[in-house]
């Protein structure tokens, strides 16, 4: 099961995407940035998938530059390659499983074993 994020590039500090101010969001290329940044991808149309070690990482090109983009992981180690790029250009994430900003710094606090919890409760579910 996947994990679905949203990558944002604001001046805010964005603590609630209900309180999201859009007149500080900021057009960023994102598509050049993230293929840049993984020596592994695939490309079919305006679909990419990145592959690294341990995760993948599925996305579509804008083809220019939005203020944020959806992203699907699967495999923990997306998460923090996507932390990394974060940091670096100060961009913000978005995690639509537990309705909240994954704290940058911490990503334990509300990252992938939140994730884990909530696709176990799903499965549980059905």
């Amino acid at each position: 099961m996947s994990w679905d994020i949203v990558l944002f590039s604001s001046k805010q500090k964005i603590k609630s995407v209900a309180e999201l101010d859009e007149n500080q969001l900021e057009p960023t290329d994102f598509d050049t940035i993230l293929e840049q940044s993984f020596d592994l991808i695939k490309k079919e149309d305006n679909h990419r998938e990145i592959i690294g070690t341990d995760f993948t990482i599925d996305f579509y090109v804008h083809n220019e530059p939005v203020s944020n983009t959806m992203m699907n992981l699967y495999g923990e180690n997306g998460l923090y390659a996507l932390i990394e790029l974060a940091k670096k250009y100060n961009w913000q994430i978005y995690d639509f499983g537990i309705g909240e900003m994954i704290d940058l710094e911490n990503p334990e606090k509300n990252g992938f074993e939140n994730h884990r919890k909530y696709v176990e409760q799903i499965l549980k579910t059905k």
